[in-house]
């Protein structure tokens, strides 16, 4: 006679595939947070290192001139924060001077913005506008600034106004150009469903062309935003007249030979544009950046 003992069964239960994963313990989250240091200490290493290679050689060409008595040409870095920077009349004279070049530089930047996308937008609707006008705004990016100043000067004085002008004759045609292709690179295809629709041209701008085209007027801005910041300091050193600005400032320093000032005068000019340059490209990321990746 035998007899069958019987065995537990052990049952193996598996997580669902859509389950919650367990939560990451206190050391993977400090991995995570290194990896992230790293990266970034990555991404700011070589540029830290080209700043230290030109700082070193900016001090031995310095030392260079300042041994054969032409010291003048180009001071030391660090002279150019304690005589320009961190001196209490420089200073203050560069920072109120590059607040009126801003005031020039972002007023022109407007005008040039609403003109830049007026304007394509009318030759996006109306070929007989593009064929017209076109070329004329082709001219007018091929004119050398530096010969229509003058004429700027003499036709509409040489203050605030005419400072304005020459910001706008020099960063329109960018948004021009850039505007007109982002309106013009819309897919043929979701022109064909609008025409579908029997939408008018009114709602196929509106709904369609111009929010597709924003990754390119924002191109636009960022490039004209440079480029009123050249034009404003063109305005101003060429128009003495008025309110003196970063440009004025820098003929001023040219002419008594303050190289410590010019080169404080110039690095404020230089921040000043790329200040203006990154509050484009954050009102882009902001803007379109959810939904539109670009490399530019």
């Amino acid at each position: 006679m035998s007899t069958t003992s019987a065995e537990p069964v052990v049952a193996t239960s598996s997580a669902p595939t859509g389950s919650t994963p367990p939560p990451t313990t206190p050391r993977a989250r400090t991995a995570t947070a290194r990896g992230r240091f790293g990266a970034r200490a990555f991404a700011l290493g070589p540029p830290l290192a080209v700043l230290v290679v030109l700082l070193g050689g900016w001090y031995a060409i310095s030392i260079g001139l300042a041994a054969s008595g032409k010291g003048f040409l180009m001071p030391m870095p660090h002279e150019m924060f304690t005589l320009g920077f961190f001196d209490p009349q420089v200073g203050a004279d560069i920072w109120i001077a590059l607040f009126r070049t801003t005031g020039v530089a972002l007023t022109g930047l407007f005008v040039a913005m609403v003109l830049g996308i007026g304007w394509a937008i009318a030759m996006s609707l109306a070929r007989w506008v593009e064929r017209s006008t076109y070329a004329y705004a082709v001219m007018l990016q091929c004119i050398p600034i530096l010969a229509l100043v003058p004429l700027v000067g003499f036709w509409f004085g040489y203050e605030f106004l005419a400072r304005v002008i020459v910001c706008v004759l020099i960063a329109l045609f960018p948004m021009v150009s850039n505007t007109l292709f982002g309106l013009q690179s819309v897919d043929k295809s979701q022109r064909e469903l609008f025409r579908l629709q029997k939408a008018n041209k009114w709602t196929v701008l509106t709904k369609l062309t111009l929010p597709a085209a924003l990754p390119s007027i924002f191109v636009g801005m960022r490039t004209s935003a440079g480029l009123s910041v050249i034009g404003a300091i063109v305005g101003d050193y060429f128009f003495r007249r008025g309110e003196p600005g970063i440009g004025s400032l820098i003929a001023n320093y040219q002419s008594r030979l303050q190289s410590a000032e010019l080169f404080a005068a110039i690095l404020a000019a230089c921040l000043l544009g790329v200040a203006i340059f990154a509050l484009f490209g954050w009102m882009s990321k902001v803007a379109v950046g959810r939904w539109y990746d670009s490399t530019l």
